[in-house]
């Protein structure tokens, strides 16, 4: 999750120009109102006190930083500081050693480093000696911080140890009862500061606090304690999560959509449903419906059967119908043009049939002799099997009508056409128009703004007719713009302008309670203008 591959990712993804959270940012100052107090401390004791001064705080709790705020916020010309770590030199001669060289004194003692300390005051100069991670000397060492911070007659250092709070026991031990030194602990940010702190350190690197949710810089405030070490390593993860997340997203997105199971399980039961549909009508449009007939043709004295008859009669399926002699020509009296005869099945699928012997070809009217006479052979018909174990539903077939050349003419089965059904009639609904809610003030009234101005933002939404109507409902003093953010629109709601940082902070108390309860926090009307872009 933390690794280099994702770093750089991560910073891409969010379009940051560096990371915002690592532990040395250039240029990166946040003091909160509770460690500005702290700096004003830490000069006014140097200056009055002749004790050592030891800052003490978890690790992660801003103690190098206030370290470098110190430094920074000295007078060069007054004030010469010199700062080591004790990380790599615990012992004592490695950091009088350390101190030695940043003062240029050729031997690494105590007395040869107040002998110059000395020499640097007479000419207006004082000495800061700076030790970080002071956790780490030994007893020597700490017993020498202790004896530059006390002094001799020559002179005296200034002696700040910045280190974690298991350093004031020790110091204690030394002490023996003794004031030696002055213990300054810092304390954690609120929440309030939390935010604060994430928002200075977004926007350093191109960005705004709108890439954290309430909830997440709730969450990352009550892991973190209020620590700022802390705060950075949970707000990167914080946001290198939500980038794998959106990833994973489309890559899955990518692959298709996910329904739930029971959708699913719907889908196929409904799949399954006209799967069995399409089989039983391509069953049912494969069983053969079309009459077979027999000609008789007209003058001659025998009985041809249609050429397709023996294609049917050969299929297992129809029915069997022998006529005697049919190997020699019938002679039959006909008079007039020849009928097609329906064979056994039809007709009682037509309900012609009278019994099952055979009997349907004795209900056709008798055919009267013509000039030709002729003994008559009647055929013999066998009983006749079924066609299929399941028939489908004919519509009803005409009864035969005789007419005067004695004949039968049965219609060919038809299937109903089903009629379509009336389609509803729809009666379209007009709404009225919704009205058009232009925005109180737009990208205009910021254009019009110092850029060197703050206001204080309020809540960032995703749709512009919530922005409209809370700036409509809290009144003039409020107004929104428009960003991009991961491409889709952000509508930031902003209250206020206001000349300095603290004006604006200071404006946040006297807003209503569920305005303050989104964690309100002041920006520059540059800032603004650059996301605008």
């Amino acid at each position: 999750m933390t690794s280099l591959h994702a770093d750089e990712a991560f910073l891409g993804h969010y379009q940051l120009s560096h990371d915002p959270f690592a532990a040395r940012v250039p240029g990166f100052k946040f003091f909160p109102a509770q460690r500005k107090p702290v700096l004003g401390q830490l000069h006014h004791l140097a200056r009055y006190s002749q004790l050592l001064l030891a800052v003490t705080g978890p690790k992660g709790s801003g103690k190098t930083l206030l370290r470098q705020a110190l430094v920074a916020s000295t007078n060069k010309q007054a004030v010469q500081s010199v700062v080591v770590s004790a990380r790599g030199a615990v012992e004592a001669g490695g950091v009088l050693r350390l101190l030695s060289q940043g003062l240029n004194v050729p031997q690494a003692d105590v007395r040869a480093v107040l002998s110059r300390v000395a020499q640097l005051t007479a000419t207006g100069q004082e000495v800061y000696l700076l030790v970080d991670d002071a956790e780490q000397l030994d007893d020597a060492g700490l017993e020498a911080m202790l004896a530059l911070a006390a002094g001799n007659a020559e002179g005296r250092a200034h002696v700040f140890l910045f280190a974690e709070h298991s350093l004031i026991a020790r110091l204690e031990l030394f002490a023996d009862g003794a004031e030696c030194f002055h213990a300054i602990e810092l304390q954690p940010y609120d929440e309030a500061e939390t935010q604060e702190y994430l928002a200075q350190r977004l926007e350093g690197a191109g960005q705004g606090i709108e890439l954290f949710t309430a909830e997440q810089i709730a969450d990352i405030h009550l892991a973190s304690g209020g620590w700022p070490g802390a705060i950075n390593l949970l707000a990167r993860e914080a946001l290198i999560d939500a980038m794998l997340a959106q990833r994973g997203a489309g890559k899955n997105a990518s692959f298709g959509f996910k329904l739930p199971v029971k959708h699913l399980v719907a889908l196929l039961v409904v799949a399954g449903g006209v799967a069995a549909a399409w089989m039983m009508q391509e069953r049912t449009e494969s069983v053969p419906v079309a009459p077979i007939s027999a000609q008789l043709p007209l003058g001659q004295e025998s009985v041809a059967v249609d050429a397709a008859a023996p294609n049917v009669a050969a299929d297992a399926a129809g029915p069997k119908i022998d006529f005697a002699g049919s190997s020699q020509p019938l002679p039959l009296p006909l008079v007039g043009e020849a009928q097609p005869v329906i064979r056994e099945p039809l007709a009682q699928a037509a309900g012609l049939a009278e019994s099952e012997d055979g009997g349907a070809l004795d209900s056709l009217p008798a055919i009267a002799p013509a000039t030709v006479a002729a003994p008559t052979v009647a055929p013999a018909v066998e009983p006749a099997k079924p066609a299929l174990a399941a028939v489908p539903a004919v519509a009803p077939v005409a009864a035969p009508v005789p007419v005067k050349p004695a004949a039968v003419a049965v219609a060919p089965a038809v299937k109903p056409q089903p009629q379509p059904a009336p389609k509803p009639v729809v009666k379209a609904v007009v709404k009225p128009p919704v009205p058009v809610v232009k925005p109180a003030a737009g990208s205009g009234w910021y254009a019009a703004q110092a850029s060197n101005r703050y206001v204080v933002q309020v809540l960032g939404t995703g749709v512009e007719a919530n922005a409209q109507a809370f700036v409509r409902q809290h009144g003039s003093e409020y107004h929104y713009f428009k960003k991009v953010l991961q491409g889709k629109p952000l509508y930031v709601v902003t209250y206020g302008s206001f000349a300095t940082r603290a004006a604006a902070q200071a404006s946040i108390k006297a807003l209503p309670a569920k305005v303050q309860a989104a964690k309100p926090w002041p920006r520059t009307i540059a800032s603004v203008r650059q996301e605008m872009k």
